[in-house]
């Protein structure tokens, strides 16, 4: 079984992709930026960037029968090195417990406001099975 996730973002339109997709009890989800969709604007705080990040992700995941304590896996892509220290404040109380492998990028953001980007994969049922 496939189940394609959308938020209703017209960036997942025009470049034709999911928010996520589940296969089985897998949910990859894909890069996720800070945008924030009630707003229709881009914080300028990293920190806010990576909570809007994690919150359409979580939203996402719930769709698919999942949730962020699901997580095995999370990668991070910052705009910057000097914005890692916000970035870990933002995301280490979220993940803490979970405790998913993790990596961390510096790289250049497709666009200025733009300063991370989180992509993670979830397994159902991860939550309840690690210690």
């Amino acid at each position: 079984m496939v189940q394609r996730v959308s938020t209703g973002s017209p960036f997942e339109a025009t470049f034709g992709y999911s928010r996520a997709v589940r296969h089985e009890d897998t949910v990859y989800v894909s890069g996720t930026t800070g945008y924030d969709y009630a707003t229709m604007t881009m914080p300028e705080s990293v920190g806010e960037q990576a909570r809007n990040a994690l919150a359409t992700i979580d939203k996402a995941l719930k769709e698919a029968g999942s949730s962020l304590e699901d997580t095995v896996r999370v990668v991070y892509y910052v705009g910057d090195r000097s914005l890692v220290d916000e970035v870990v404040a933002a995301v280490g109380p979220v993940f803490k417990d979970i405790r998913p492998a993790a990596s961390m990028l510096i790289v250049q953001m497709i666009e200025e406001g733009m300063k991370i980007e989180i992509e993670v994969t979830a397994r159902i049922g991860a939550a309840t099975s690690h210690s």
